[in-house]
């Protein structure tokens, strides 16, 4: 999970990542951010992140996300 912080603090420094579970209701990252986040989780995970996947319920925190991660590295 420290290195997800690290990911998404590096493409959107300004995001409180720890505790924030809005991020795509309240626009606190844009598509831009989003596309950025996929292919930085693709590669340092190893993972294929599916369009169906690029869904707000996946990226509205950054325990989403780690979920989402988790699931996909499962799978």
């Amino acid at each position: 999970m420290e290195e997800l912080i690290r990911i998404l603090e590096e493409i959107q420094p300004d995001a409180d990542y720890e505790n924030c579970t809005t991020l795509i209701d309240d626009e606190i990252l844009s598509s831009l951010d989003v596309m950025s986040i996929v292919a930085e989780l693709e590669d340092e995970y190893d993972i294929r992140i599916l369009p169906v996947e690029i869904v707000p319920a996946n990226f509205n925190s950054a325990e989403a996300m780690w979920q989402m991660v988790q699931r996909l590295r499962e799978g």
